[in-house]
């Protein structure tokens, strides 16, 4: 079972269609017990750094997380703002605390390049390392975003898009894989990586 965590700010009814179209069991929920339960985990999200965490930490999701995620090493993916809020510390729209799990901050595109916010529409990505999802991670993906993350380890980072400037696209340590694009809004090349993701830690 998939938990989808609800806290408010996600693109859940996406997230979960793509899921049924790979037929994986899955529920939208923010109950910890549900949670607890779940095989793995996605964190979607939509939305501002700070009311993102507002709305984990209201609900008690941070730590809940932390104990399957980080403590339990239980497989996670985080889309979007939901990659975001895994760093330490947010800029959206004031500096923010996150939830620390990888080192790093997330800051808005610089936007001096003559390139227009949010970064918006498809675009190929470059991959960091060719051992993992060598097929998967080469085709066009979705964007939309204003910020962008810069973890402090290079190791943290799994690929790149070309935005301006060079702007992560994925992250992956351990049990966690984040992915600044949608891939559930990425038609055949999202769920070919949804599908790997999932296969991968079956």
């Amino acid at each position: 079972m998939v938990a989808i965590i609800d806290y408010g700010l996600g693109n859940l009814a996406s997230v979960q269609k793509a899921l049924n179209a790979l037929n994986l069991e899955n529920i939208i929920t923010s109950n910890s017990k549900r949670i607890k339960e779940s095989s793995s985990i996605i964190l979607p999200g939509v939305g501002s750094f700070t009311q993102g965490i507002k709305n984990l930490r209201e609900r008690n999701l941070d730590e809940i997380l932390y104990e399957e995620v980080m403590v339990k090493k239980k497989p996670f993916l985080g889309i979007c703002l939901g990659m975001q809020l895994i760093f330490e510390k947010g800029n959206e729209p004031n500096p923010c605390k996150g939830l620390g799990w990888i080192p790093g901050e997330v800051r808005k595109i610089n936007s001096k390049k003559n390139i227009k916010l949010p970064h918006l529409g498809w675009n190929a990505i470059r991959k960091k390392d060719d051992k993992e999802y060598q097929d998967k991670l080469i085709n066009n993906y979705y964007f939309i975003h204003s910020y962008h993350v810069l973890p402090k380890n290079i190791n943290d980072i799994h690929s790149y898009v070309h935005y301006g400037d060079e702007i992560v696209a994925s992250v992956k340590k351990e049990n966690i894989f984040a992915t600044q694009f949608h891939p559930e809004k990425s038609q055949v090349a999202g769920l070919e990586m949804l599908k790997s993701f999932f296969d991968e830690n079956a």
